[in-house]
């Protein structure tokens, strides 16, 4: 079964819905209508990541509802 997840609105990162505060920026402000996942092993070594601001590994959204 997928694991559902919600994105932070100020960073990307996805969260598991019982998350309350952001592991990455420390936000607190959630969407759980995200589209497209980025997975990040390396960030210094990413081009994506370089494009995206992603600083640190892990799984991201692409797109966020604001």
């Amino acid at each position: 079964m997928a694991e559902k997840l919600k994105a932070c609105r100020n960073c990307r990162a996805l969260v598991p819905l019982e998350e309350e505060k952001c592991p990455v920026c420390g936000g607190t402000s959630f969407t759980k209508f995200w589209r497209g996942m980025v997975i990040v092993v390396d960030p210094s070594e990413s081009e994506v990541a370089r494009i995206m601001g992603i600083k640190y590994p892990g799984k991201y959204a692409i797109a966020i509802a604001r």
